[in-house]
């Protein structure tokens, strides 16, 4: 098998890279999370070609990454997820001319079984909000946000994004910039307004020690959160709330659409709430939801 470099990849390559990604962001307006996975995959197959050009690879080149980087143990979604990647920057290629032929064209994804999302019962999500010490100023701004995010469904990069102008106290909602650059107008509810204004009153100021920060969740240090502190922060209540689950952010934006749809919502309202431009995206929460409908059959009805 032939070997291959790990130095960094050449000034063309960088160049190829980044007008693609240009061209991703100006015309479908991918959040910069899925640009800079796109480019990662890019800049890592770059690498490995060694002594060959993007525009000079062919299948087999795609052929054998793919079967390298499945040997180093990434998954069949990882895969899929790299090969979507070079089949969009090499459809670019063909659209702009810099090629005759697509290598990607006749290389299938590997299969991808349905995998429903973690989500907590409502019992569970009660004592995850519970877990923060709401009598500190960091316990407070906890509790706000996590009854934000569970209220709202928001994805965690645009939770910890939230400024001041994208909140309406008086209407109770947030104007929420998704993927694709789509607006929506999401819904508080009571509970986590409630939270909010006490966040407000009783714990922002004094996080902020006199500063400014036009952030709606702030630090000690007076910036925003980043996804990663809270992340860490979600995982640390879990486990002082005694949540077994393996847990992330993106847990409580399950719970929220599950729940919902649990309590009868509409699918289509459920999907304008979560931001998903396709109803197929959405239509993953009527699994568990009917899953949960099968569980509670089969332990109630006494034929179940």
């Amino acid at each position: 098998m032939k070997q291959h470099r790990e130095d960094e990849i050449t000034p063309d390559a960088v160049r190829l890279i980044d007008l693609f990604l240009d061209a991703l962001w100006v015309e479908f307006g991918l959040s910069n999370n899925t640009l800079a996975a796109y480019g990662s995959d890019l800049r890592q197959f770059s690498k490995w070609l060694n002594n060959k050009t993007l525009t000079d690879a062919d299948e087999a080149d795609i052929a054998e990454f793919l079967a390298t980087r499945y040997r180093q143990g990434i998954g069949h979604r990882t895969s899929a997820r790299i090969l979507s990647s070079l089949r969009r920057f090499y459809n670019y290629l063909l659209r702009e001319g810099k090629i005759t032929v697509a290598p990607t064209a006749l290389i299938d994804a590997p299969h991808i079984g349905r995998v429903l999302p973690l989500s907590l019962s409502e019992a569970d999500v009660e004592l995850l909000l519970a877990a923060p010490e709401t009598g500190d100023s960091l316990g407070l701004r906890d509790r706000a946000m996590l009854e934000v995010l569970y209220a709202t469904g928001l994805r965690v990069s645009e939770l910890v994004g939230l400024k001041f102008e994208q909140l309406n106290l008086q209407l109770g909602c947030l104007r929420i910039t998704g993927k694709g650059n789509k607006e929506r107008l999401v819904p508080i509810g009571a509970e986590a307004m409630n939270w909010i204004e006490r966040y407000f009153a009783d714990s922002r100021q004094l996080l902020l020690s006199g500063r400014q920060c036009d952030f709606l969740f702030v630090t000690k240090r007076a910036n925003g959160m980043t996804r990663q502190a809270f992340w860490h922060i979600i995982k640390r209540y879990a486990k002082k709330a005694g949540i077994t689950k393996e847990m992330s952010p993106h847990t409580l934006r399950h719970a929220f659409a599950t729940h919902l749809l649990n309590h009868g919502a509409d699918l289509r309202v459920v999907q304008l709430l979560l931001g998903h431009s396709d109803l197929s995206t959405t239509q993953i929460y009527t699994h568990i939801a009917q899953e949960r409908l099968r569980d509670l059959h089969e332990k109630f009805h006494p034929r179940g």
